[in-house]
């Protein structure tokens, strides 16, 4: 039993019981988050598409909290010109644990 949701402008695979990262969700530690964007649903091999969402489907879950990601480095070169630019970047995500899924 799983759905496909709309999380923050991405399309993510869920099931109950399990958590997700995503991207950075505004709200706190502890408070109750709701997916009302599900494109896709799978109820042990019933499979229900939407066109473009499934009707009167909501995905509940629970912020855990907002982590960093790990840094990814951008380092600029050109050879011979004595130009190097070292620059470093970590995204944030929220950690969501999804509660089960209302089939």
């Amino acid at each position: 039993m799983y759905a496909i949701v709309d999380i923050a402008g991405r399309q993510t695979k869920v099931e109950g019981g399990k958590f997700v990262y995503t991207n950075k969700l505004s709200g706190n530690e502890g408070d109750a988050v709701e997916f009302a964007n599900v494109l896709l649903t799978d109820n042990n091999g019933t499979v229900t598409v939407g066109a473009p969402l499934v009707d009167n489907f909501k995905v509940t879950g629970k912020i855990l909290g907002h982590v960093k990601g790990d840094k990814v480095i951008v380092f600029k070169k050109k050879r011979r010109k004595g130009y190097k630019k070292k620059n470093g970047h970590r995204q944030q995500f929220t950690k969501v644990l999804i509660d089960a899924l209302p089939f």
